[in-house]
């Protein structure tokens, strides 16, 4: 659904039963950019949906490379619908593995979805994606950050990449960052935003440089040397 162009979903059987206005406010939030169209019932004739779901969509390709990017950050519509809320987190600090796997059950409360991507101190190199739906969540090395001088990496990237690196870019960390996206209902966003930056690295941890940050525990992703 998330990468669909339009979302077709139940509207209410009556003014006093709301109860399909919470799936159309949860679909408007996993793609914002979607047309979202309410039926009584599953149209039975094309010619009952509307022209934009009919017609080709143009660019279809490069916006499906897009969204597959691994740096790409998920959209999130603004403000709380019906108690459906998304919720942005970034930061610029490398995270500690085990203080992130111990702030999980607090991050998790509540969220549907989440996506984006992480900076481990433990895989400095690596961009870790983050990819969860309900209680099921999957980290996986996607990629590697792109480095100064490398140009076969630039070169290889997409324009998109190359873009969101240019933004992002630090003289120090480069292209590195964090950028999760997370939606769900009755969410506290103050609550999880906290538990995320307090996994960050603090000054001390953030000198001991990579060398350093190899003998934290890694209990997501194991202990892998660098």
């Amino acid at each position: 659904m998330e990468a669909a162009q339009g979302v077709i979903v139940p509207a209410q059987p009556s003014s006093t039963d709301r109860r399909t206005d919470g799936v159309a406010a949860l679909a408007h939030h996993l793609s914002p950019s979607a047309t979202l169209v309410q039926v009584a019932q599953q149209p039975q004739t094309a010619a009952e949906l509307p022209l934009s779901f009919l017609r080709p969509v143009p660019d279809a390709l490069e916006e499906w490379r897009a969204r597959l990017e691994p740096v790409t950050v998920a959209p999130a519509r603004p403000g709380t619908d019906l108690g459906v809320t998304s919720v942005v987190w970034r930061a610029r600090r490398p995270l500690h593995p085990e203080r992130l796997a111990d702030a999980l059950p607090t991050v998790m409360a509540g969220v549907v979805r989440g996506r984006g991507h992480l900076w481990l101190a433990s895989r400095p190199a690596a961009v870790v994606t983050w990819r969860s739906a309900g209680p099921h969540m999957e980290l996986h090395e996607a990629d590697r950050w792109l480095e100064p001088g490398d140009e076969s990496a630039w070169r290889g990237a997409s324009p998109q990449r190359r873009t969101l690196a240019s933004w992002f870019w630090h003289d120090y960390y480069g292209e590195r960052h964090n950028a999760l996206t997370f939606t769900g209902a009755d969410l506290n966003g103050d609550r999880l935003c906290s538990a995320l930056d307090a996994a960050l690295l603090d000054d001390r941890e953030l000198s001991l440089g990579w060398d350093g940050w190899a003998a934290f525990p890694d209990p997501l992703l194991g202990d892998v040397p660098l």
